[in-house]
């Protein structure tokens, strides 16, 4: 297969995990990926055991949440850390008119490296460079909060409460334990829970949370 052919099967997966995206996003995202392995040299962004297949691990990963959420403008991400998914949202997002996302990281470095890569690529985010429970007030009103390998699902929640319980919804990546940690995450909260299969991982999850509030005591 020529370079051209194999250059639109990647296009081709990264429209079927999104939804549609125009052939410029591509190409950025393809050199956000060059961009983020020289970035990885110098500061521990991503584990090394994933590195082999950057694209489909991370970014393929990240993009999908944008098909749960088609409409949805306001976003947050916490704990965005190497830029998954935050930034690979904000370049999705930057064919939606109006759309924005937070992120949130309280590393100095990791900051630096995603507030480098939202100015190199002129990206609709924003670093929130505080630790999430003192983000509160500067990320006001969020259609949708996300995370990926930050802390178990019963901690999520209440990381993310000030914003689920107040109409925001919650689209967290998880892996093959997700149904202890939704288990436990009863005890503390009710909320409404949608399961979505991830398109990248044949035992991974996205956990599509609305109407968070606290468990009714038995």
């Amino acid at each position: 297969m020529s370079a051209d052919g194999l250059d639109a099967n990647v296009w081709a997966d990264l429209q079927k995990a999104a939804g549609s995206v125009s052939r410029e996003t591509f190409e950025r995202l393809q050199a956000f990926e060059q961009l983020f392995l020289k970035w990885n040299r110098s500061i521990n962004l991503a584990a090394p055991s994933t590195l082999d297949d950057v694209w489909r691990r991370h970014i393929l990963d990240s993009a999908q949440l944008a098909r749960i959420a088609p409409t949805a403008t306001r976003w947050v991400d916490l704990g965005s850390g190497g830029g998954f998914p935050g930034l690979v949202l904000a370049f999705l997002l930057a064919e939606r008119p109006g759309a924005s996302i937070a992120l949130v990281e309280s590393n100095r470095k990791k900051a630096s490296f995603l507030q480098s890569v939202i100015g190199q690529f002129s990206l609709p985010a924003r670093v929130v460079a505080r630790r999430i429970d003192d983000s509160y007030a500067l990320v006001s009103t969020p259609e949708i909060v996300t995370a990926r390998a930050l802390a178990a699902l019963p901690d999520l929640l209440d990381l993310s409460a000030p914003w689920l319980t107040k109409g925001a919804r919650a689209l967290f990546h998880k892996g093959r334990d997700y149904r202890a940690e939704v288990e436990e995450s009863t005890h503390r909260w009710g909320f409404d829970l949608v399961e979505h299969s991830s398109m990248t991982d044949a035992e991974g999850v996205i956990l599509d949370i609305a109407d968070l509030r606290p468990a009714k005591q038995q």
